[in-house]
């Protein structure tokens, strides 16, 4: 009974003000991202609700966020399109302590009545940095309408013209510095060497490469198909049409917190919050 009025409290997500809640989402995941604690009645422990744009200063705002919070192993829904590398990994490191479980979602309200509780709808995108996020889960779950989305890491402030910038041998260096990093993460993490080998094949002038279900599963990104703990939230499968107008996110290789040094991020990546680019065709 617990698990069915857990489900209830998180299901019946669907028909939602397409358009006007698409750019919601769309921009808040390409903001710094946020983190927020989102309540659900009655059976339902609630969730962590982590919306978009990992920056250098998104490990020290969990550290925040989390402070005086009892969060072991408390849910984690993301959406987002990524972010700076480094950041990402200090952030993920801090997730697995916890033993947190990591999903895909959005946070929606679905009725007018202010004070309502939120639900979770599973029609969400974690793109580029995220993936790896999602990867921090001790236990991870993405839903049948959730999109996982991979690509190479680049430097920021030239990922929207790649292959017309130039690069001096510290760049070089830095960007292989970086996937080192990530490729230890994603082995600590328990990712499997697929979901390396499926990013760095795709480079930051094409789209976005979404995994298959067979691809999660590869990765070892899902490990579990039903994301039913008793005191958590549980979602339900929603069919929902995607939202038009996506945009994508290019992951950042900088060198931030937690080492103690300078961060590398350029003007454009500070202005832009993760050199953000719009997929080919969109706006």
């Amino acid at each position: 009974m617990l698990l069915i009025g857990a489900a209830l409290c998180i299901a019946l997500v669907a028909m939602l003000s397409g358009s006007a809640h698409a750019g919601v989402a769309v921009e808040g995941r390409n903001l710094p991202m946020k983190f927020s604690w989102v309540a659900c009645q009655p059976n339902c422990r609630g969730w962590i609700s982590a919306v978009g744009i990992v920056t250098a200063e998104s490990p020290r705002d969990f550290d925040e966020f989390a402070r005086g919070r009892q969060l072991g192993g408390v849910t984690i829904v993301l959406d987002s399109s990524g972010g700076s590398v480094n950041d990402s990994i200090a952030l993920g490191r801090r997730w697995r302590n916890l033993g947190v479980l990591t999903t895909v979602g959005a946070s929606v309200q679905t009725n007018t009545v202010q004070g309502d509780p939120l639900n979770m709808a599973p029609v969400a995108y974690c793109e580029s940095m995220c993936v790896f996020l999602l990867l921090s889960g001790k236990t991870r779950y993405v839903p049948e309408t959730a999109h996982v989305r991979v690509h190479q890491i680049w430097m920021g402030d030239r990922a929207n013209h790649a292959r017309a910038a130039t690069y001096s041998a510290d760049d070089l260096t830095i960007v292989e510095r970086d996937i080192g990093r990530l490729a230890k993460y994603t082995f600590d993490m328990g990712g499997a060497g697929d979901l390396l080998s499926l990013s760095l094949n795709v480079p930051p002038w094409e789209d976005l490469h979404e995994l298959s279900r067979d691809e999660l599963r590869l990765t070892n990104l899902v490990n579990t198909d039903v994301l039913d703990q008793p005191g958590n939230a549980a979602l339900v499968e929603l069919k929902h049409k995607p939202a038009q107008g996506r945009l994508v996110g290019s992951a950042v290789a900088t060198e931030t917190y937690p080492e103690p040094v300078k961060s590398i991020e350029s003007a454009e990546v500070a202005a832009r919050v993760g050199g953000v680019r719009a997929a080919p065709g969109q706006q």
